[in-house]
């Protein structure tokens, strides 16, 4: 199972499904109704899970044949009594069992609830048992997530117990995917890692996404000149600098502390420093220290270096968010 959710981490959700749809996957993952049925709109066949789908888009769920996970019995309830006013003799659900994570899903004492909902409600169809791991990238809680699992296991085997068919059953995210590979079960789902970040630091992996834009303009200079930016903020020595200007900025995730020379973007294999503050649409770098710089030059934001995971470091966040910060307005290709 593919995580395609925010736009496939940022990479584009019609485009990345596409070629993991190409590639192999069996079953993709979203968060919102709405990014599912985006998918099915742009040709997306495999089936489609929403990991918090919400009563109101019960119906259209079932117009686009995408599967909802369900997190309680009065849920269940309304999907039941929707799938009876649009005549569904049966559709296919996902039940979140809430292990540690305490974020959605159904905890251990409301398991009997659940056990006689699918008893008196044949038509409601378990596709799959699923819990999500807390600190599966976390060495020091390997206790906790082992006991997350270990109460997935006896939590699923009551519910199936009342069940004449048997359910796929996952628990393995990116990170169990690497660290707990001995409880793949039937499924695990990929997120982070198919975009090419390891919860481990393994260097088998690569990333996916490179954000480059072209330089739009060279400016030559110094501080004669005055200053680069809004605020005044970049200053320039009485020596003449070479500043370049890139047609992207705060707007398409290039977020404003990175500025003011905090972060530094590579172009002709060396790293210009940012100069001055990021503006709504633009940034300016410093490229006086390389060599044959001309506009119309790629500059790299994010790819081999810096990496997503540098430019995380600098935040002081995750790579998660580097990604997904990237607007819907910035163009996303797929190239070999």
């Amino acid at each position: 199972m593919i995580l395609v959710k925010a736009n496939s981490y940022g990479h584009g959700a019609v485009q990345f499904a596409s070629f993991m749809e190409q590639a192999g996957a069996d079953y993709f993952a979203v968060a919102t109704p709405n990014e599912g049925i985006e998918l099915r709109q742009g040709g997306i066949k495999l089936p489609i899970l929403v990991l918090s789908p919400g009563s109101e888009y019960y119906k259209e769920m079932m117009e686009y044949n995408i599967e909802p996970a369900m997190q309680s019995v009065e849920a269940m309830e309304r999907f039941a009594a929707e799938m009876k006013l649009a005549g569904v003799s049966e559709f296919p659900v996902h039940i979140n069992i809430d292990t540690g994570m305490h974020r959605l899903g159904f905890m251990e004492n409301e398991i009997e609830d659940l056990k006689n909902f699918l008893k008196s409600h044949p038509q409601v169809k378990l596709k799959s048992l699923y819990t999500h791991l807390a600190a599966s990238d976390e060495y020091q809680y390997d206790e906790f997530t082992l006991g997350q699992i270990n109460l997935f296991t006896k939590l699923a085997d009551e519910v199936c117990s009342v069940l004449d068919y048997t359910p796929l059953r996952h628990v393995l995210n990116s990170a169990g995917i690497e660290r707990f590979t001995e409880y793949q079960m039937d499924m695990v789902r990929l997120g982070i890692g198919i975009y090419g970040i390891s919860a481990i630091g393994s260097k088998d992996l690569q990333q996916t996404a490179f954000y480059c834009s072209p330089i739009i303009q060279i400016k030559e200079l110094s501080a004669e000149n005055g200053t680069v930016g809004y605020g005044r903020n970049g200053k320039l020595g009485p020596e003449v600098r070479k500043i370049a200007t890139i047609c992207v900025g705060y707007a398409d995730g290039i977020n404003r502390h990175l500025g003011n020379g905090r972060a530094a973007f590579e172009v002709r294999g060396k790293l210009a420093p940012t100069i001055g503050n990021i503006c709504m649409d633009m940034c300016m770098l410093d490229v006086s220290d390389i060599d044959g710089v001309e506009v119309g030059d790629t500059v790299t934001i994010f790819g081999d270096n810096p990496s997503a995971s540098d430019i995380a470091k600098i935040l002081d966040t995750i790579p998660y968010e580097i990604f997904t910060s990237v607007s819907h307005r910035v163009k996303r290709e797929v190239v070999d």
